[in-house]
């Protein structure tokens, strides 16, 4: 690997790292303080509008923000075309959201829904007016400036709930929030980027975006729909308080899984898309990050599951103690999510968006299969049956990679067992602690102070050279104090 993209791969992870996680502690902190200013039934309103608002985000989208990162040299009139086309069409889906609230509010028998879903679309029109600052942006590798959007967006938005939420204002604290986040990121962005649209539009832009991003806007629709499928089954067909559980520990959860996907996919697919064309760079790169990615998250999730109770009860209070089965369910159908996220990654930047669209619709149609057979014996089976719908699904997706790259499953595997056993290790001994009887929060701190010193002594005994790269990157990047 040339030093240069070396640099630009660090560089890219480290600062996606800084982003993601840096919006997740503060989301997560915010959302500690919401959970307890407000009901689960205030939470769960807001839960079953937030498939409208991502499905929004999507079609916006259109697949052509990855289209004009593949691009080599993108011109002036494709970022005006693409602007205009985002533009036009979060206008006609935010006035189709706007007549179709009041069948939305039948269909979850809540007639609040109507006034809350008709303000909290307005946000969608807000994201279509800076998108494609964003992907300039990321065109640039820029993710420090992205982390810094992103990281104060959520800090000012969040204290607006937060503040909203003390005062009394039960759910528009949340659609408050929301409001205010496309707000402070649409004058961020406009103000940072210094780019303005003008009214020049090419039909050709389109066409030539087209058949690449057809294959994406299908593959990130179905993931859309799916990811939400299971809070729209709960919000229809069970009481308002259960869809807040659930969203509640949905929420925990993508803070966990959600973080990890949005790094590998914002950071890796500029990567990957530079060096497409070299099949042994390539493969190398894939297996590097593959590597990492699953040291990383394997003793994450195993941990947070063997902590799921002392982690609950001791942040958002006991109030929340149905979410504890729909957490650890949530967690562990993500186990190998991020993997599965950088095989998409890897066969978009080859240009296989057709094969990425035809993975997610067998991994789908199992998710669906799993729904089907698994839905009349509750929330905690279906959320089984998810875990058993994504564990195949990502073994589906090594063979995809086989075919592509030529990369032998084998190979695929041997690069991932040696984490999953790291993490099982540690996930187990830290569970024994579950079954002494002490303060849950006590409890929580040794657990959590177990793992990192397990972790911290395998890594060093057996990943070196992961732990020395670790820890020079601290130094290079920790300010010291010159004497």
């Amino acid at each position: 690997m040339g030093d240069n993209l070396k640099k630009k791969m660090i560089g890219a992870l480290a600062w996606s790292s800084v982003d993601r996680f840096g919006q997740q502690l503060v989301q997560f902190a915010i959302g500690i303080m919401l959970a307890r200013l407000l009901s689960p039934s205030d939470i769960g309103l807001i839960g079953v509008l937030t498939i409208f608002v991502a499905l929004s985000t999507v079609l916006i989208d259109g697949g052509f923000g990855q289209a004009l990162i593949r691009k080599q040299n993108v011109t002036k009139l494709d970022y005006n075309t693409i602007f205009i086309v985002n533009l036009a069409v979060s206008i006609t889906l935010y006035v189709i959201l706007f007549f179709a609230a009041p069948f939305i509010a039948d269909f979850f028998s809540q007639p609040r829904l109507t006034k809350i879903s008709r303000i909290l679309f307005t946000s969608v029109i807000f994201y279509a007016l800076y998108f494609v600052q964003i992907i300039m942006i990321m065109k640039k590798l820029d993710y420090k400036t992205l982390a810094f959007i992103n990281i104060f967006s959520i800090f000012i938005s969040g204290s607006i709930a937060a503040i909203l939420a003390y005062y009394n204002f039960g759910v528009w604290a949340l659609v408050g929030q929301q409001i205010s986040f496309q707000v402070i990121r649409f004058i961020l962005f406009t103000s940072i980027q210094h780019w303005k649209p003008s009214g020049l539009y090419s039909f050709s832009t389109i066409k030539e975006f087209w058949t690449f991003s057809i294959h994406l806007l299908g593959t990130i629709t179905l993931n859309v729909i799916f990811n939400q499928i299971y809070t729209i089954l709960v919000g229809r067909f069970y009481p308002l308080q259960q869809v807040g559980y659930f969203s509640q520990a949905n929420k925990l959860n993508e803070n966990v899984n959600g973080a990890t996907q949005q790094i590998l996919n914002n950071s890796t697919y500029p990567l990957f898309v530079q060096i497409q064309d070299d099949r042994e760079r390539l493969v190398r790169l894939y297996r590097k990050i593959s590597n990492y990615v699953a040291l990383l998250v394997f003793p994450m999730v195993a941990v947070l599951i063997a902590v799921a109770e002392p982690f609950l009860v001791t942040l958002i209070s006991d109030k929340w103690l149905s979410s504890i089965v729909f957490f650890q369910l949530l967690l562990l159908s993500g186990f190998f999510t991020p993997l599965y996220t950088l095989n998409i990654s890897i066969l978009n930047a080859k240009g296989e968006s057709q094969k990425t669209l035809k993975l997610e619709m067998i991994k789908k149609s199992i998710i669906l299969l799993s729904i089907l057979l698994c839905f009349k014996y509750g929330i905690n089976s279906m959320l089984i049956g998810l875990v058993i719908a994504n564990f195949s699904s990502y073994l589906i997706s090594m063979f995809f990679i086989k075919n592509s790259l030529n990369h032998f499953i084998g190979h695929q595997l041997f690069d991932i067992i040696p984490a999953f056993i790291l993490g099982s290790l540690i996930g187990g001994i830290v569970s024994l602690f579950n079954w002494t009887d002490m303060n849950l929060t006590l409890k929580l701190i040794i657990q959590l102070a177990c793992a990192a010193i397990l972790y911290m002594i395998v890594i060093r005994v057996f990943c070196a050279e992961l732990f020395f790269k670790a820890l020079q990157f601290i130094r290079e990047k920790t300010p010291m104090k010159k004497f």
